[in-house]
């Protein structure tokens, strides 16, 4: 699967999400602060102002600090996440706050005992072909699996599933691919 809409994660990101994750498990508070970064996370995604905010040079640390505690402030997101926020900011790492969401997210799953797995098929998938898909996994990697699903039409038809790093791709598109490399080699 492209992998176009994927954040990186820096090991600087990566290395900040562990620091929150530390913190917020130590205090007990894992799940709000999950709950903020995610809903942090999704503002990013709705807001091209705000990822501008966060990538541009232009604005000064100070600007950034100031704006992400506005932000906070205003969305009530807790005052460890908010902190948090504001330190990637002061730091000069605004640009790595998506990325240690992303990392954050991973060890939250972990812990949980969580294993994630992306579906992606030409057209959306009813609620029923989710849970069937979702109850597979369940049975297949013995624990509780959290699907997310995702519609891209150059699949033709069929599926494509991650999980962790396997990639299963029973797509049309791939079939015609295959089917095209081996009438080129004949």
């Amino acid at each position: 699967m492209p992998a176009s809409n994927a954040i990186q994660t820096s090991e600087t990101a990566q290395r900040y999400a562990r620091a929150l994750f530390d913190l917020a498990q130590e205090q007990g508070q894992l799940a709000a602060i999950h709950k903020d970064f995610s809903a942090f996370a999704a503002a990013v995604k709705a807001s091209g102002e705000l990822r501008k905010l966060l990538e541009s040079p232009a604005f000064s640390r100070d600007v950034k600090v100031s704006a992400l505690g506005a932000i906070a402030s205003k969305a009530g997101y807790s005052p460890l996440f908010s902190k948090f926020l504001g330190t990637m900011a002061a730091n000069g790492r605004a640009r790595d706050i998506p990325g240690a969401e992303v990392a954050f997210d991973r060890l939250y799953a972990k812990q949980r005992g969580v294993q994630r797995a992306v579906v992606r098929t030409a057209k959306e998938m009813t609620g029923a072909e989710k849970a069937r898909i979702e109850s597979l996994l369940a049975k297949l990697v013995g624990g509780d699996v959290e699907l997310t699903s995702e519609v891209d039409a150059s699949l033709i038809g069929g599926i494509q599933l991650r999980l962790g790093s396997k990639l299963v791709d029973a797509s049309v598109a791939r079939k015609l691919d295959r089917m095209n490399t081996a009438m080129k080699g004949a």
